[in-house]
């Protein structure tokens, strides 16, 4: 979900392009979102308290996968005043391991399960 129309677009040709399956993809703002997803994915630019706020009610209580439910975002920077709520749940995975691009050296795959 994004309120610019150019990146939902792109979104869903690049899902298209790769073969994802399964993927919802949103014109919209997401407090406007009513629908339950297993995952919410986000390139978060807001601190990440606030994406589990406007996230949280589209999380599905159904579990069907080996990864609890939640929201997975993209994030940079120093996090860990954002993830101090979340502190005992949350997973980050330091990308610059896997790319040696210089973008991601300080770019982390950050996730929070919601129960």
């Amino acid at each position: 979900m994004d309120s610019i129309g150019k990146k939902v677009r792109v979104a869903r040709e690049i899902s298209e392009a790769i073969g994802l399956k399964n993927i919802t993809f949103a014109h919209s703002r997401g407090e406007e979102i009513k629908e339950k997803f297993n995952f919410v994915v986000s390139r978060a630019v807001m601190p990440l308290p606030d994406v589990v706020k406007i996230c949280r009610k589209n999380i599905d209580k159904d579990q069907k996968n080996a990864l609890p439910n939640g929201i997975i975002c993209l994030k940079g920077g120093e996090l860990q005043e954002e993830i101090r709520p979340f502190k005992n749940c949350v997973d980050m995975i330091d990308l610059h391991n896997y790319f040696e691009d210089e973008f991601f050296k300080k770019k982390k795959v950050v996730y929070v399960p919601i129960n």
